[in-house]
């Protein structure tokens, strides 16, 4: 994974694979349905992108593993 983007199509991909809508999976997690949409749309916060910035800069690559699923 190299963006918040990626991560984002990630996540969409769990939600409707569990036939969840985004306020079902917002509210499972704990968040707003605003900032659930964000991260499925890859509207990073500067935190995350950051921390994607430093596993990039130090060769970690960040992986969902989504059996069966394909982006």
């Amino acid at each position: 994974m190299l963006s918040a983007r990626e991560l984002g199509a990630c996540i969409r991909v769990a939600r409707k694979e569990a036939g969840l809508t985004q306020a079902d999976a917002a509210g499972l997690c704990g968040v707003s349905v605003p900032f659930f949409n964000a991260v499925e749309n890859g509207k990073g916060t500067a935190q995350i992108d950051k921390v994607l910035h430093v596993c990039r800069q130090l060769g970690i690559r960040v992986c969902a593993d989504l059996p069966g699923a394909a982006l």
